[in-house]
């Protein structure tokens, strides 16, 4: 059974989405793991217009409750609030999470971590650099936590 993977992003906000997600989604997609991307899959809810914002909310919730864990993207001084959100709930569900951040600005009153350190306890509490991921060609690096979750 293929592994679920929800790729929490701002980038449906940007033009550069066009670029930079199907990178992301390349990668996930070879290591045959099923990429729920909330843009993607609430772009046909027009129909809701009433509730709109709801039904995107409780769609990308589901979405984040069926899958197996988070990919958060967190550039952004601060990142995004709704990927922040999204965060949360996978932190509250125990999901596996896995931060992405090439912004170099510092983003933490902490030395020891590079974000706000409430993201960190839903990551392993001596070793969550290896679930923290700087470029897109860590996210297959041995040394990293994530082609091991990718595999098992």
């Amino acid at each position: 059974m293929k592994k679920k993977l929800y790729l929490a992003n701002p980038y449906g906000f940007s033009q550069q989405s066009k670029t930079l997600l199907p990178e992301f989604i390349k990668i996930f997609i070879d290591l045959n793991i099923e990429v729920f991307e909330p843009f993607e899959r609430t772009k046909d809810l027009t129909s809701h217009k009433n509730n709109l914002a709801y039904e995107i909310a409780k769609t990308n919730l589901n979405d984040l409750i069926s899958c197996d864990c988070i990919f958060a993207i967190v550039n952004g001084n601060p990142p995004d609030e709704g990927v922040m959100v999204e965060l949360g709930i996978a932190i509250a569900l125990k999901k596996e999470i896995f931060l992405f951040r090439d912004d170099f600005r510092n983003c933490s009153d902490s030395d020891q971590y590079p974000l706000n350190l409430m993201l960190f306890v839903g990551l392993p509490k001596e070793s969550w650099s290896r679930n923290y991921f700087k470029t897109l060609k860590d996210i297959n690096s041995p040394k990293k936590n994530f082609l091991k979750w990718a595999q098992n």
